[in-house]
This record gives structure tokens, sequence and C-alpha cells, in this order.
């Protein structure tokens, strides 16, 4: 909060805010309706700090502070621009023998000064201090001390400034300020994931943001090397091409920013949804919807925000791009500066071959117009990169010479057999395989000679799930590939690392990923469209014939293991066996394993489980199964888990036939839908509450003089435990059947805030309910024991209770799904059976959407068999496996179709 002041010459103060807050106004609105070239955005940025200026100055003489004060404007404020939001830093520099304690009056003079310029209106951040304190401070944190290097005089004695100055530049280590700052640089982009390709960018503060372009400049103004581009390229830190691009970026950036500001009403630098639409329209930027698109009127509007939305990204993207590439090429330059500097001599660099040179660990080219005489050592360089002992990265001499020869990556150089037969070499090394793509993202040299790639550059995925733009999701995958082929990282994905120690050719996997979504955002579906590039590539590169099917496989079929995995019945034999048909064979089946997992988890750090770890694997050992030459065998696989049930069963000193009691109510079904570790689970809980119910209550004789066991009685079984797949928990019931029984547990899930992953229905032979469920709930997993104790004592009181069924809880929806809202689908198909019918909902996640369904189905009397809850981000893809009297008839799955549709778009 502000600090309360007295108003000094009230009247004063009055017009004065008024004439700062009708200029303020009058420059955002010019902000606001920029339509020049993005250059021109400083000049309002630089008459909004002399605004600032001018009403500083005006209420620093109504403060009548004593001589040898000095007002001072530090940190961005200080570089004479000022962004519509941002604070204004200023310092109160104090004569060193002036004590504040000791003079009430100075000090109370300061306070108002300050609460007056509250009062007028500017968003002041003030710090007071004398030349040793300032001094003092900068030595001990290199944020006062940046802050302090871009000082300007404002108000009072203008002598102290100039010592202050003075002083500062006298004490300032230029090896070790740039040290401070390199760290910090890599620290803040640690922050934002190394990437300038967020979804929801920091065009201040992420990787290619303006905090890079005001490095290189706090950097060269340290070493004495100039403070402005100009002055950059005229020391030969820049060339001339380099300093217009670096003018150009720093104004797109500075225009984002600053209209950023502006229309979020507060200091915003954040490209976030809610604003991406209307950034781009203040841009000019417009869309025009596909001929094939029929969707709502709000979807319409939305479809086109996120279009226009779209081309201002990418363009925002290139940018930052470029920014990342020149911030490394004028830091390697200014910190060659530095340590010729100190040293005196430059140690020479030793050749690698005649093109190359280590230049301290640093790839150096042998001249500057390496590449124009020679075009094939462009993709050499990432091949040496690769396999030249102790270098560690690019020279900025090498970086400057690949920024300047992106021209010539052209048709030619494409179809050039050497660069070829080199961009394959790269492929097939046994290391820096990661490095050497992302250098070649970083330095545009991918995308030209991958001539597909380029497109995804930038390309924005507004799946909702995807976190990455295409093109940094691609390098994420690859990155994922290469970790699997990896022995120290074989921990993290332990099952993928032994399947990878025995595969031959890794690289098939590396083109597979470069190629899995290249395809994204050119229309149609991405899968075809990268197999027919992925096939020219083989062509043009001379793979031989089954190398190229297989790559042409994964990159068509990458979406099918994960589809089948998580929407499919995985205890249906013929579900593995057409999916066995589809994957024709054992390498197929380990390469495509092996491309899913690292696909899943290089779309988001959130979208990755060990529930969808489980689902997948266990997946590919069924293919397997029958790839390997058995035919799938209902009777033995239940024969064969039965058996292990019973041997997990005997460490429990379970009765020998206590399991007859459950298991001869279990038809086929329940086997083959269940693992043996779940077999034994169940048999174990409810073999022990059938035995103490039978006790109690004694047995009876049926009409036919059969002996029957007591029912559980109105009291519904729960039983939960950690899930054994090692994340949520795992929900067992079992109670008289019931037509409303899945939708109620599904309410109390609803309101205890759990979420849904997947749940196994099952009715067994004498009528009682066997449901599984797999949650997840709302708190950390190490709180499982108390959520343990309260399912079991809460859920049976749930199920117990009766009367209407509660409405769905009201959740929020997120600001991704707001501003990028997914039009909901419905889908529903017999299987091949004609027996059950497979419902398919796509939507947008919000908290309460599972029990809408649920509440749907209850209301047409259809029972659900299975359920399979997958969370893609912030969408949600459910599957469930249901049976009902009436979906047969065509008018009967209109109206559920109907009533699902109003489910799903219902909105709070």
């Amino acid at each position: 909060m502000p600090p309360v002041s007295t108003p000094i010459a009230t009247v004063a103060t009055v017009a004065l805010r008024q004439r700062y807050h009708e200029g303020r106004a009058a420059l955002w609105a010019q902000i606001g309706g920029w339509q020049g070239p993005a250059r021109g955005i400083h000049a309002p940025l630089r008459r909004l700090a002399r605004l600032a200026d001018d009403t500083l100055r005006q209420l620093w003489r109504q403060a009548a502070l004593p001589p040898g004060c000095t007002l001072v404007a530090v940190g961005g404020y200080g570089r004479g621009e000022l962004f519509p939001h941002s604070d204004i830093d200023v310092l109160l520099l104090l004569p060193e023998a002036l004590e504040l304690e000791a003079q009430p009056a100075v000090k109370a003079a300061l306070e108002a000064f300050i609460g007056a310029c509250w009062d007028v209106g500017l968003s002041i951040g003030s710090s007071v201090r004398t030349q040793a304190q300032c001094l003092h401070e900068a030595a001990a944190d290199v944020t006062v001390q940046t802050a302090l290097l871009e000082s300007r005089w404002l108000a009072g004695a203008r002598k102290p400034f100039e010592l202050l100055v003075c002083a500062l530049i006298d004490a300032l280590d230029a090896r070790a300020f740039m040290q401070a700052k390199l760290l910090e640089q890599r620290q803040r982009h640690q922050k934002y994931e190394n990437t300038p390709y967020a979804l929801e960018p920091n065009c201040k503060e992420s990787p290619g943001g303006l905090r890079d372009l005001h490095t290189i400049l706090w950097l060269a103004k340290a070493a004495g090397l100039g403070h402005s581009w100009d002055q950059l390229v005229q020391r030969g830190l820049a060339t001339a091409l380099e300093g217009r691009q670096l003018k150009a970026n720093e104004a797109l950036l500075s225009l984002i920013r600053a209209r950023l500001h502006v229309l979020a009403g507060r200091c915003e630098d954040r490209l976030v949804f809610d604003l991406q639409s209307a950034l781009a329209h203040s841009f000019g930027y417009r869309a025009e919807l596909e001929a094939d698109d029929a969707p709502s009127p709000k979807a319409l509007h939305a479809r086109r925000a996120r279009r226009a939305s779209e081309a201002l990204m990418r363009r925002y993207y290139w940018a930052a791009k470029a920014v990342t590439q020149l911030n490394e090429v004028l830091l390697l330059n200014i910190q060659e500066r530095i340590d010729a500097g100190e040293r005196g001599t430059v140690q020479p660099p030793t050749p690698i071959n005649e093109r190359f040179l280590d230049k301290g660990g640093m790839l150096e080219v042998v001249h500057d117009d390496l590449y124009w005489q020679q075009p094939e050592a462009i993709l050499e360089t990432f091949l040496l990169h690769q396999t030249a002992p102790g270098i560690t990265g690019l020279s900025a001499r090498t970086l400057r010479a690949l920024y300047n020869a992106r021209g010539l990556m052209n048709a030619a150089f494409r179809r050039d057999v050497r660069n070829r037969a080199t961009f394959m070499r790269i492929l097939q090394q046994p290391s820096g395989i990661t490095h050497a793509f992302r250098l070649m993202n970083q330095t545009s040299v991918l995308g030209r000679y991958l001539w597909a790639f380029r497109r995804t550059v930038g390309q924005m995925q507004h799946d909702l799930f995807h976190v990455y733009t295409v093109d940094q999701h691609i390098l994420m995958v690859l990155r994922n590939v290469r970790r699997f082929f990896i022995p120290e990282h074989a921990h993290e994905y332990p099952f993928c690392a032994r399947l990878a120690a025995g595969w031959d050719k890794p690289w098939l996997l590396y083109v597979a990923a470069l190629f899995h979504d290249i395809g994204k955002g050119r229309g149609g579906d991405h899968s075809e469209v990268g197999a027919r590039e992925v096939a020219s590539f083989a062509r043009l590169h001379g793979l031989e014939r089954a190398d190229a099917e297989l790559i042409r496989f994964l990159v068509a079929e990458h979406l099918s293991m994960s589809q089948v995995a998580q929407k499919e019945d995985l205890s249906d034999p013929d579900v593995i066996a057409a999916f066995a048909r589809r994957v024709g064979s054992e390498r197929r089946l380990c390469a495509l394993y092996l491309l899913t997992v690292a696909d899943i988890r290089g779309t988001s750090p959130k979208v990755w489980n060990a529930w969808k770890a489980k689902l997948l694997e266990d997946l590919y050992h069924a293919t397997l199964r029958v790839l390997g030459g058995g035919a799938p065998d209902p009777a033995a696989e239940i024969e064969a888990r039965k058996r292990e049930a019973l041997a997990r069963l005997a460490l429990h000193a379970l009765p020998q036939q206590a399991h007859q009691r459950l298991w001869q109510r279990l038809d086929v079904g329940y086997f083959m839908r269940h693992s043996a570790d779940e077999i034994a689970w169940h048999t174990r809980q409810i073999s022990k509450a059938l035995h103490e119910r039978a006790t109690a209550h004694g047995s009876e004789r049926n009409e036919v003089g059969q002996s029957e066991e007591v029912g559980m009685g109105p009291a519904p079984l729960v039983r939960v435990r950690q899930s054994p797949v090692g994340e949520g928990l795992q929900v067992l019931v079992h109670t008289a059947d019931h037509a409303e029984l899945f939708v109620r547990v599904c309410a109390y899930f609803d309101r205890g805030g759990f979420s849904i992953q997947d749940a196994k229905i099952h009715t067994t032979l004498d009528g009682y309910a066997l449901d599984t469920f797999q949650v997840l709930p709302a708190s950390m997993p190490e709180q499982h024991r108390e959520w343990i104790a309260q399912v079991e004592n809460d859920l049976p009181l749930a199920l117990q209770q009766g009367g209407p069924l509660p409405a769905p809880g009201k959740g929020r929806l997120s600001r991704r799904v707001k501003s990028f809202p997914i039009v909901p689908r419905v889908g529903l198909q017999p299987d091949e059976k004609g027996q059950r019918w497979l419902l398919t909902v796509s939507a947008s996640d919000r908290i309460g959407l599972l029990y809408a369904i649920a509440r749907v189905l209850a209301q047409h009397q259809i029972d659900v068999q299975l359920a399979k809850v997958s969370t893609l981000g912030e969408r949600v893809e459910d599957t469930f496996l249901i049976r009902g009297p009436h979906l047969h008839l065509v008018r009967a799955q209109a109206q559920l179709n109907h009533d699902l549709l109003a489910a799903l778009e219902a909105e709070d």
C-alpha cells in the first residue's frame, strides 16, 4: 500500500494529478491504436517517461528538500522509456553527512514527497540512500548494480549524481559483472523452461524477450564498449545487419509489451490466452474460416480469434528466436573483448581440419565467408560439434557466419548429396543427437534443410494439452527417444530402456520423432501428411526399403497405440488381435511403443502418469503374445491369472478354499478384465466379509435345496488401497447392484474433488456389483492414508442415503479453456459382436463433467461396464463400454446424443 501522506500544496497537487492522468491517458490511447511501424513505439514510450519526469520534478520542487539531495531515475525508467503500467523506480540520493534519524524534518519531507507521488498517481518504487550506501549495496547485489548502471539524473544537485556514476564505474569489475549477469540469465531461462516457444510466453523475461536485449547493453556498457545498438555496430561487436535486426525485434517486443499493458489495464508481460486474441486484432490480424467448418456462433468467434492470435504468436516466436540467436552472438563477442582486455593477448585457436578451429572449446570457422565458399560446411559444423573432442559450443564468429548464411540453404543446398550424407551421419552418431538438433533449430539450419520442419517453427497447438509449439514438441520427443538409449537415464524409463538396449538402429526412431508431427498446421490428417513427408525423406536420403517402411509406419500410426490403450477394452481378445494385425511385427510394436511413450511425455509434464504407462505396457505385452505366435486363448489366460491370484492369496494366509465363495459368482468376463493382483485383492477383501456375514447369519436353503450364502445386506463394502501403479487410489465397491450405483459413486467423487481415471464395472452372477475405480485425490500423494480412511467411511454412507441425485458441481473453466473452447463431440457405435456399445466423449475439462455424463446415462437406463477417462491437459476424452435396452433404436440414440451434448455444453 502507498504511504499515507499530508498533501503538499493541495490545490497544486490536484491540478498536477489531473494533467498527469490526462497526458497518460492520451499516450495510452496512442499506444493502443498505433498502426505505424513497430519502431515508432519508442516515441510514445519516451513521452510517457518525460511526462513522469516533469511530474516528479514539480513534486520535488514543492517538497523543499535541503540542498545536496538528488532525485535519480534508475532501472528501466532510467533508460528513458516507460511502459504504461511499469513501476517508476527512483533513488533519493542524500548527502553523506545527512542523518535522517537526527533530522526528523528532512525525513518528514522525504515521506511527504513519496506520498505526494502516490497521490498524483505515480506507481513509484523508491529507495533512499547515500553514495556510500549505494556502492555498498551494488557490491553485494548485482540487481542494485544493474539498476544504478542505468541511472539518470532527474532533479536536485547534479554533482552528487555524477560522483556516484564515476564511483560506480570505477568499482565495477566487468568480468565479475558479466559472470553474474550470465548466471542470472541462465536461471531466468530455466524458469521459463529454456524455450522462447511457450504457449504463454513472457515478452520481457522469457528467452528471446526484452530482458535478453537489455542484458547485452548492460554488459557492453559495463565493459566500456557502448550503450546503444549503433555503438555496438561501430565498435565491431555487431554487424550492420545484426544492428538492424536488433532494433527491429526490440521495437516489436516493446510494442507487444506496451499493448499488453494497455489491454490488461495492469503490468502484464505475459501473452496470456485471455489477451492474445485482442492483441492480435490490435495488430490488424484477421483470419477466414475454412470452407468445411460449421461451428456454432460462439465457436465461430473463438476460432477466428484463435487463428488471428496464431498469426501474431508466430510473428512473436520468430522475433524471439532471432533475439536468442543474436543474444548468444553478442554476449560471446563481449566476453572475448573482456578476456582479451584482461590478458592483453588472445590464445591462438587449434586447427581441427582445413575448415574449422578449436577456440577454447568453441568451434570456430577458419574465415568469415567459409559457408559462402563451401556451403557443405554448414552441416559439417554440427557433425563436428558432436564428434570433435573438447568442443562444447559454437563461437561467436561461427554463429554469425551461420546467421548470415541462411540464404544459402535453398533447394540446391537440400539436393546436394554431400549435405544429405552429412545429415544422415549426424542422425547416426552415438551421442550428441539432442544437442545437435536443438542447435540446428536455434540457428535456423534445421528448418532450412528440412523444409517441412520450417513450417512447424512457432506453430501453436490449440489442443489444450500440448504446452509447446510444434517444433519444440518434436525436439522434446526426439530428446525423450534419445534418453531411452542413454544408460544414465535408464532409471527414468526402465522398461523403455530395456527395449532400447536391444534395438539395432536408434536413428530410425530419431527420424520418426522428427517427422511424427511435421504435418501439423497444414490441413487434413497430420499423420498422413507426415507419412508422405518421411517417405520422401527416405527416398531422397537412400534409406533401405525395410527402414523406410518402418519409419513411414511409425509416423502414420504414431497415435494408434495410445488411442487403443486409453479408449478400448484391453481385456477383449478381439481388440488385441485387431491391433496386432495393424502393427504386423514385433519390431514394429517395439518401435511404436518407444515412440508413443516419448510422444506422450513430450506434450506436457502433466499429461503422463503411471496409469497411462500401465495401459500402454499392458497393451504392449498382450500384443507381443499374439505377434509371437500365441493366438489369443482366453481360457488359458484366465487359468494363468487364477493360479497367480491364488499364489498371492497364499501369502496372506487365506484359507485354502476361501476364494470359492466369491469365484463361483464370477463369470469369464471378470477374470479377463482384471489382473491377477486385482483378483487377489478383491478375493481377500470380499471373501472375508462374506465369511463374517455367513458366520453371523448362517446359510439358507433355496427352493431347489441348494445352499445359498446370505448377501451382503444393505451396507456396501468399500475398500481402498494406494494404487499399485504408483499414483492415486484404487477403490473397490461391492454391493447389491442397482441402476444408479455408478452415477452415485461418481457423485461422491465429484463432491470430494477426486478425479476418476478408470472404472471397471462388473456384475456378479448373483446380482452384486463388483466395481473398481482408479482415482486421483486433489491433494498430495503422501496424504493417501487419510484419503483411504475417509473414502472407506464416507462412500458407503453416500451410497445408502438414496434420494434425488445431487446437481453436478459448479466448476470454473480455466483461462485456456475459455480462450480456446473445444466443441463437444459424442460418438456411439456398436462393438464388433453387436452386444455392447462404445460411447466416446470429447470436451473441455471441468469439475463435475464425469458426473454430469453419468447422470445422463442413468436417466437413459444405461449400464456402464467399462469407463476409461483420459485427461489431456484441459481436454478430456472419455470412453465408455455400455449396454442399454433401447440403444438399438435410432430415436433413443439421437436423444442420448442430444442430452449428452447438452450436459457437455452446460456452463456455470
